[in-house]
C-alpha cells in the first residue's frame, strides 16, 4: 500500500512533522480544527488527522487536490472493488499508442510503460463516466497511478526535465492506498487560491507552507497535473509542458510579500504557524526566498507576538544543490488582534 508520504515532492515536510507537532503541543495544546492551506501532498494534514478533528486541506494544483481527496475526503469507497481493478491494471499488456505515450514515451518513461500509463488513465475515466466507480474511487485510482508513475519516472524527482540517457526498463506496479475509513468524518478538501479561501473558512490552527521561491510547482509537476486532469492539452518544448498560466502561484512572484500580508490579515483562526525556509543567497537566483524574514515578522506581528523556532533540516532539492547548514524555521503567532 502507498502511504501519503511516499511521493517525491519539493519542500515536503515529512522529516519535520514531529517538530511541528512539538510546537503545537507546547504552544497550542488541544485543538478541534486545522487548516493546511498550502497542502502539497497533504502530509501535515494527514499527520494531525483524527476522528475528533476537522482537517481543511487546500492546494492550487489539481493533482494534489485529487490526492488529498483520495486520502482525506470522507466519501465512502469499495476497497475490494478497487483492489480487483488495480490487479487487472497490473496484468495489462498494452500495444496501442495514446496521448500519454505520444508525448511522454521515450522521455520520462519507456514507450512500453508510457502506453500502459495512458491506457490505464483513459480506463479510469471510462469507469467513472459509466458509473462503475464513484468520485472517491476515481480519485483513489488516479492517485495510485500518480504515485506509481512517480516511483519510476526518468527524472531527479520532479518534471521540469527528464534525464537524457537510455531509460532503464522497470516494472510498473500500481498499489492500493493506505486509507483510514474512520478519521475523515469532518474533513474538507479545496482546490483554489489560498488568498480567496482564507476569507471563507475558520479554524483553530492555520498552518502555512507557501512556495518559497520562483520555482513554480506547476512547472515541476506539470506531467502529474496533466495526468490527473486528463484534458489532453497540446504540449510543447523539450519537457512537454502544457499552458500553465492560470495556475501560477503569486507566492513565487515579486508580489509574494503582498499576498502573504493579505493572507495573514484575513485569517480567521486562533493560531498561525508558518514554515518558511529562507536560504538567503545560498542557492541560485531561482532558489532565493521571495519573502524576507523582516516582511514575515512585519505581517504576522499585526496579529500578535511572533515566536520563531528552528531545526536543522536536510531538504529534498532538485539534486543540484545541498546546504549543510540549512534550517527549517517555523514562525508562530497566537492571534490577539
Amino acid at each position: 500500500m502507498y502511504k501519503i508520504s511516499q511521493r517525491r515532492y519539493l519542500g515536503n515536510k515529512n522529516r519535520i512533522l514531529n517538530f511541528i507537532d512539538e510546537i503545537i503541543k507546547a504552544e497550542v495544546g488541544e485543538f478541534d480544527s486545522l487548516c493546511d492551506i498550502f497542502s502539497g501532498t497533504g502530509v501535515v494534514g494527514e499527520y494531525f488527522n483524527a476522528k475528533n478533528k476537522r482537517i481543511i486541506s487546500n492546494d492550487l494544483l489539481y493533482n494534489n487536490y485529487v490526492s488529498l481527496n483520495a486520502f482525506l475526503n470522507p466519501e465512502p469507497f469499495n476497497e475490494a472493488k478497487l483492489l480487483k481493478i488495480i490487479d487487472e491494471f497490473n496484468e495489462l499488456e498494452v500495444d496501442e499508442s495514446n496521448y500519454f505515450s505520444d508525448n511522454f514515451g521515450d522521455r520520462y518513461f519507456s514507450m512500453k510503460i508510457a502506453k500502459k500509463i495512458g491506457y490505464i488513465r483513459e480506463n479510469i475515466r471510462d469507469l467513472f463516466v459509466n458509473n462503475d466507480i464513484n468520485l472517491k474511487e476515481k480519485n483513489i485510482l488516479t492517485t495510485s497511478l500518480m504515485y506509481s508513475v512517480d516511483r519510476i519516472a526518468n527524472t531527479v524527482g520532479h518534471y521540469d526535465a527528464y534525464i537524457k540517457k537510455d531509460i532503464r526498463e522497470q516494472a510498473f506496479v500500481m498499489k492500493m492506498l493506505d486509507l483510514s475509513k474512520d478519521k475523515n468524518t469532518n474533513n474538507e478538501v479545496h482546490n483554489t487560491d489560498a488568498n480567496l479561501l482564507i476569507r471563507d473558512i475558520e479554524c483553530d490552527v492555520l498552518y502555512l507552507d507557501p512556495p518559497y521561491n520562483s520555482r513554480q510547482y506547476c512547472d515541476a509537476y506539470h506531467l502529474l497535473e496533466n495526468l490527473s486532469l486528463w484534458n489532453k492539452p497540446e504540449v510543447f518544448g523539450v519537457a512537454k509542458k502544457f499552458d500553465r498560466s492560470k495556475i501560477k502561484s503569486e507566492y513565487s512572484l515579486k508580489s509574494a510579500a503582498e499576498s502573504f500580508d493579505d493572507l495573514i490579515i484575513n485569517a480567521k483562526c486562533k493560531y498561525i504557524l508558518l514554515s518558511y525556509n529562507n536560504m538567503g543567497e545560498k542557492g541560485n537566483s531561482r532558489s532565493n526566498a521571495k519573502i524576507t524574514d523582516e516582511e514575515i515578522i512585519k505581517s504576522m506581528s499585526k496579529r500578535g507576538e511572533v515566536k520563531i523556532f528552528e531545526k536543522d533540516y536536510k531538504a529534498f532539492t532538485t539534486g543540484k544543490s545541498s546546504h549543510s547548514d540549512n534550517k527549517e524555521r517555523v514562525f508562530f503567532v497566537e492571534v490577539k488582534n
